[in-house]
This record gives structure tokens, sequence and C-alpha cells, in this order.
């Protein structure tokens, strides 16, 4: 817009420039006084209409300035809002993040205290299993609870001394055949452990044999503590809480397992001692079923006698009910006679009473004739 105002105001002086030449020309054409006043004259007017132009182009552009500032203003105004409110928004976002980041630090830091303590129980885990006693400990703890979850209370017996003065991990108070069965919670886990830390074959031999041997030493110590003739059943159980080492010894060692399986020792771990637990249970309540037979059949046999007794009364409250249901017709034909006979009765007055007013000569009423 301030370009096309210089031009007009450049258009206006050259238009007035012109116009002086225009005037300026016939002056000299004409030099007589006349021209020169016409001229006078006229270039007043010229000066006069070009300030007058120029006072209205300066108005115009003042006016137009004022405008374009307060338009400038305006949009000044609307940038710097959007721009409050992006960051405002873009706070918010951060302030957000933020807190999302500090909920997310705080499980991490959760979590890393889990796995702190979980770490610190791994340790106290490997450090139960590396001492003999402590094992031991882990593995009478495993079976109690197994036991004590499957089986009642009377069924078993912890630390049970036997007659030779051996004490067993745990005793299954079964009644013979086969009799109270002894387990044994404790395993070899130092050979188990050089057999799976074996850096080569050679030293995977070795330990295959040391673990063996270790575990066909138990068994025997097993079968000669714990296998009382006439007091324990025949077989005894090893009971190894750890799945691995069952399976290694099932897969890898056979001949172990059958010589185990010949001294009567029967190799368990948590899953088949839950299996055989569950099957003493069976067994005890067999047994128990067997031992209450004869109270049984004793209280079948009063039920019975009840039952007799019941259907005995319940028939004479039958015929009882019968009796009462003769008397009932008896008294409902009773009834029927002395209604009837009622009828009879008043029929006979009726007639009587008709035949007396016939013989005075009275007309019988309508209400006797219709009753007629």
């Amino acid at each position: 817009m301030e370009a096309s105002f210089a031009l007009v105001i450049a258009g206006a002086a050259l238009v007035g420039g012109l116009a002086a030449v225009l005037i300026l020309r016939r002056a000299r054409a004409r030099p007589d006084g006349a021209s020169l006043a016409e001229l006078s004259g006229r270039l007043s007017q010229l000066a006069e209409s070009q300030a007058a132009a120029q006072n209205q182009i300066s108005e115009r552009l003042r006016a137009q300035e004022r405008e374009l500032a307060k338009i400038l203003e305006g949009r000044l105004d609307e940038v710097a809002r959007r721009v409050t409110e992006a960051l405002a928004k873009s706070a918010g976002e951060a302030s957000k993040t933020m807190g999302d980041l500090k909920e997310r630090l705080a499980v991490i830091d959760a979590a890393q205290k889990n796995i702190t303590e979980l770490s610190s129980q791994v340790v106290g885990l490997q450090d139960i299993l590396a001492n003999k006693q402590a094992r031991g400990a882990f593995g009478d703890v495993q079976l109690q609870n197994l036991v004590r979850d499957i089986l009642p209370p009377s069924a078993y017996q912890f630390q049970a001394t036997l007659s030779n003065g051996k004490r067993v991990d745990c005793l299954i108070k079964l009644p013979n055949p086969p009799g109270p069965i002894a387990i044994d919670a404790k395993f070899p886990l130092e050979s188990y452990r050089a057999l799976r830390n074996a850096a080569d074959e050679a030293a995977r031999q070795a330990a295959a044999r040391s673990f063996g041997t270790d575990i066909m030493t138990h068994v025997r110590d097993i079968a000669d503590k714990y296998s009382v003739p006439g007091e324990t059943a025949e077989w005894t159980l090893m009971f190894l809480p750890s799945e691995a080492v069952y399976a290694e010894v099932h897969a890898n060692f056979p001949e172990v397992v059958e010589k185990a399986r010949r001294a009567r020792v029967g190799i368990v771990s948590p899953t088949t001692m839950m299996a055989i637990l569950n099957t003493v249970r069976a067994v005890l309540k067999d047994v128990r079923m067997r031992e209450q037979a004869g109270v049984i059949q004793i209280e079948v046999r009063t039920m019975m006698e009840d039952v007799l007794r019941l259907d005995d009364r319940v028939a004479k409250l039958q015929r009882h009910f019968e009796l009462a249901y003769e008397d009932m017709r008896q008294i409902r034909i009773s009834t029927e006679k002395v209604t009837r006979r009622a009828e009879r009765i008043e029929d006979v007055e009726l007639e009587d009473q008709r035949e007396e007013k016939s013989a005075a000569g009275m007309s019988p009423p309508p209400e006797a004739i219709k009753a007629d």
C-alpha cells in the first residue's frame, strides 16, 4: 500500500510539472501582462491543489499506517497467544511425561528390590542345599508338607523311632499287610552337582560313577536302618525333593534303580510321592470302611426294623382312615333319610291345610295352587 501511495504522489508531481511547463510555454508565446497574471493564478491554484493532494495523501498514509499498525499488533497478539498456548501445552505434556517417568522408575525400583530379595533367597537356597544337615531339613519340610496336605494326622508320624533305635524321617501307618512304610528325606547332591558341572567327558564319567555309588550307598543305608521285619513294610522309600535328580537317576542310571528295587527301596520324587500318598489315603479309607462294616450292618438292620415298624403304623393309620370314611358314609346316609322324612312330613302338612280350606269354602290362594 505504501508503494501505491508513493506512485500516486509521484504521478501528482509529474502532472503538476507538466502543467507548469505548459503554462510557461503559453506565457512565452504570449508575453503580456494578462498572460503573466493568468500564469501566476494557475501556478497558485496548481500549488494549492498539489498541497491539498499531498495533505490528503499524507492523511491517508497516516490512516493506513495506523490500520496497518493495528493489524500487525493484532497478529502479534495472536502469535503471542498461540506461542503461549503451545508453551503451556508443551509444559503440561512434559510434566505428564515426567510423572509417567517417575512412576515407571518407581516400578523399576520395586522390581529391582524384588530381584534383590529373590537373589538373596536363591543364595540362601544354595547355602541350604550345599549343607548336608540343612539339605536334610529342607527335604524333611517338603516331605512333611506333602504328607500333611494329603493324609489325616492319625496316618503318619514324623521322626519316628523304630525298635532298632533308628529314627526315620516319616512313618506312614498302614495295617498289615504291608505294614508301616518308612520314608527317608535325604539325598546326595554333591556328586550330582559335579555331574552337572563336568567340563569334559572324563570328568563326567567320573562324576557319574561317584553319583551312582553315593545313591547305592544311601539305598543300602535305608534298607539296613528302616526295614525291620515284623515292624515295618518290606519296602522303604527314598524321597528326592528334586525332580531334576529323580529324572537324572531314572534316565541315565537304570542299573541303580534296578538295584534299589531289588533292595526293596523305592526312589520317589515330589510328584510320585503325591501319587503314593493318595493311594495310601484310599487304602486307609478302605480299611476304615472294613473296620466299620459290622457297625454299618447293625445300623442298617436297626434302620430296617424302624422302617418295618413305620410301615405297620402307617397301615394301622390307613385302617383308621378307612373306618372313619365308612362312619362318615353311614352318617351321610342317615342325614339323607332324615331329610327325606322331613320333606314328606312337610308335604303332608300342606295337604291337610289345603283340605281344610276347601272344606270351609275357601279357594286356595294362588301360591298354594302354584305349589300344587
